[in-house]
């Protein structure tokens, strides 16, 4: 189906926080979505980024389908999307908008705890 991109096998997304600036600006609404980036292996990613185009030229959302820590299957509207090509292959980036009240964050102040 068109209206999703789908992570088949493999370990879950690894969500980062969007450090942009214009990716936090996609937010909008009554509810705030907590917005952020994670990185997928893909075979043909320009054909996925053309896949989200498509979706968002005719005003309809889509979505990232995969399945969390527990193996449970979520989804997360799409807001942002790129392709790029690594040695390995190609590498989608998708900026993608979470609910903030189902979300754990787990700051990392950069800094060792003493441990006495």
């Amino acid at each position: 189906m068109d209206d999703k991109i789908t992570i088949i096998e493999g370990p879950s997304p690894i969500f980062e926080p969007a450090q942009d600036g214009w990716a936090m600006s996609l937010a909008e609404g009554p509810r705030l979505p907590l917005t952020v980036m994670t990185r997928l292996r893909t075979f043909n990613g320009p054909a996925l980024v053309e896949r989200c185009y498509r979706r968002w030229k005719n005003n309809l959302p889509i979505h990232l389908h995969y399945r969390n820590e527990l193996g449970l299957e979520e989804k997360a509207p799409i807001v942002a999307v790129r392709a790029v090509e690594t040695p390995e292959g190609h590498v989608l980036l998708l900026w993608v908008a979470l609910d903030m009240e189902k979300v754990k964050i787990d700051l990392d102040s950069g800094e060792e705890e003493d441990p006495s």
